[in-house]
């Protein structure tokens, strides 16, 4: 009776169409940004993240994730710089699967998170540089230091999600920090001070 019931399942995951069984390609999404419905979103903490890679000692490529995020973006797509972000990172999030690592990442030689526990970012501008990408400027506060920063951001797309029909708006981006402007130069003769960032996010229309 279980492998009927199984070979069932699998019969009708084949007969659906690939945009019902994954909901990849949903004729509901747009990739137009002029699209995209106007309003207030919030970051979807389960589908935001940021990862981080390090040169170590010229070796290997060391990679790492805060996990917590935390943004709100106000967007008005029809008019790219009246749109609004705002984030904030848990710097207790970060990960690298290596327990021993945490620690010394998280340590006053480093991040220092005891004392900084979060990170913020505050758009001043957001400039449109394509169809659907554009930098956003804006001031990142970390290890109790602001300094100007670029996110260069890419438009995915925006629509119902089939799952729980939730109107989605998904963006990826990058941005490099350098480490030792926030106070934190230690090592940079062995380890890169210059620190590329990958965010994923997916933001929820409230």
């Amino acid at each position: 009776m279980r492998s009927a019931r199984f070979a069932a399942l699998v019969f009708v995951a084949l007969a659906l169409p690939a945009s019902a069984a994954t909901g990849i390609g949903s004729p509901a999404a747009t990739t137009d940004p002029a699209a995209v419905k106007a309003g207030i979103y919030k970051l979807d903490p389960a589908h935001g993240k940021i990862t981080w890679s390090v040169n170590h000692l010229g070796y290997s490529t060391y990679i790492g994730q805060f996990s917590n995020v935390n943004a709100t973006l106000t967007l008005q797509p029809l008019d790219p710089p009246l749109s609004t972000l705002t984030a904030s990172v848990d710097m207790a999030s970060l990960g690298t699967l290596n327990p021993a690592l945490d620690k010394v990442l998280k340590s006053d030689t480093f991040f220092d998170v005891a004392k900084y526990p979060a990170a913020t970012f505050v758009s001043t501008r957001i400039l449109r540089t394509g169809k659907t990408t554009a930098n956003v400027d804006g001031k990142l506060t970390l290890h109790g230091v602001t300094e100007p920063i670029v996110l260069k951001v890419s438009f995915n797309q925006a629509g119902n999600v089939p799952m729980t029909n939730a109107y989605v708006a998904g963006f990826n981006g990058s941005a490099t920090v350098k480490r030792s402007e926030f106070g934190m130069g230690a090592y940079t003769s062995l380890i890169s001070d210059e620190i590329p960032l990958q965010i994923e996010g997916e933001f929820h229309l409230q």
